[in-house]
């Protein structure tokens, strides 16, 4: 059964893992949403060639172009966001800090995927953080983006269980597993059901 899909634009700044588990759900005719552009700031993402491939609309806006001027840089992001038609945004691997004109212009309408239980370990290095802290479950966090790093509403997690033996690229492979299982769920849900209701509704996938 087809439904009307929402456009999404997917930005990227490597290989795409992420955004081929989106490609692959929104291919469903199911599935809300369409992919109407694929933007990197890294004209050399490995995730173009893959979304190429995929038949889908790509575009590169290299940051270095801009010097440290961040928000010029989103300027042109954004207007290529517009011209694409997107209605959604969903940031997957995009290594950028965003400035509050971007976070603000696509407010509630950009989502973001966390390699960590939230609010625990923001930012980077997240599976040498967890196991330096010696936790017991970690895991993925999609939520909305907002001006603080990770610091936007949540609307879904998934959990792994850390084992004895596990080193950060054995747990951030198992992590990853379930951010390709856990992205395409939180966005379905979102688009079908926005707004998020406060308290965000999570869902919370052990794997």
């Amino acid at each position: 059964m087809s439904v009307e899909k929402t456009p999404i634009a997917i930005l990227i700044s490597g290989r795409g893992s992420n955004a081929t588990a989106l490609i692959r759900a929104c291919e469903d005719p199911s599935f809300p949403a369409r992919i109407c552009l694929v933007l990197s700031n890294n004209p050399d993402a490995p995730g173009l060639e893959m979304a190429k491939k995929a038949g889908l609309r790509t575009l590169a806006i290299n940051h270095r172009d801009f010097g440290k001027n961040r928000e010029a840089h989103e300027r042109a992001v954004h207007t290529a966001l517009t011209e694409a038609g997107a209605q959604a945004i969903c940031l997957a691997g995009y290594m950028r800090l965003l400035t509050p004109f971007l976070t603000g212009a696509w407010a509630g309408r950009m989502l973001n995927i966390h390699p960590s239980l939230l609010p625990v370990f923001p930012g980077l290095h997240t599976h040498e953080r967890a196991l330096q802290a010696g936790v017991r479950v970690h895991g993925c966090t999609v939520h909305l983006v907002t001006e603080g790093m990770d610091e936007g509403p949540i609307l879904g997690q998934a959990a792994v269980p850390v084992l004895p033996d596990d080193t950060a690229d054995i747990l951030g492979a198992r992590v990853l597993k379930q951010e390709h299982q856990l992205y395409p769920q939180v966005l379905r849900h979102f688009l079908l059901q926005r707004p998020v209701s406060a308290p965000a509704e999570c869902a919370l996938l052990v794997g």
